[in-house]
């Protein structure tokens, strides 16, 4: 697409859920988070990050993590995903574009996220070269309904809000 025809600004959502199985700690938001839990996954499973791996890279129109990362790839068996996010970010720019902000949210029985949720968007931002104010973040539980409320599954969301790059 040519400059002159490229949206100023770019919306993208992401989602990603993980089972949880015994054993922890819980890794969520590049945090280790204590709890008797952790997620299971081909990479890390961190379904934060992954979420808003995806947010970033479907507001530049870019493949999806599954596409960048495949997990038929053993090279990804246990991957950071701080390190998948980190390439996204480097795509995204790329691309043309600057993240402007996140809105992320957890959704997840337990444990509780309240002490940790800054320490999240803290390194949410580490990772992206942002300020922690451009990353709001809230946790949901599930009020003992469904998978998430039986404390089967952690499942995510994120937004993210691209400004093109001024070149």
């Amino acid at each position: 697409m040519n400059a002159a025809a490229r949206p100023h600004f770019r919306i993208g959502i992401g989602e990603d859920s993980h089972r949880l199985a015994p054993g922890g700690p819980l890794r969520i938001g590049g945090v280790d988070v204590p709890h008797d839990h952790s997620l299971i996954g081909h990479s890390d499973a961190d379904v934060l990050l992954h979420a808003v791996t995806d947010a970033l890279l479907g507001a530049a129109a870019l493949p999806d993590i599954g596409r960048m990362f495949p997990n038929t790839d053993e090279a990804n068996r246990g991957r950071d995903s701080a390190i998948m996010l980190a390439a996204a970010a480097d795509e995204v720019a790329r691309a043309g574009y600057r993240v402007v902000n996140l809105d992320c949210v957890i959704h997840a029985e337990q444990p509780k996220f309240a002490l940790y949720i800054d320490a999240m968007r803290e390194r949410i931002a580490h990772f992206l070269r942002l300020d922690a104010d451009q990353i709001g973040l809230k946790a949901k539980t599930g009020e003992g309904v469904g998978p998430i409320g039986r404390e089967e599954l952690i499942e995510t969301r994120c937004i993210a809000l691209l400004e093109a790059i001024e070149t």
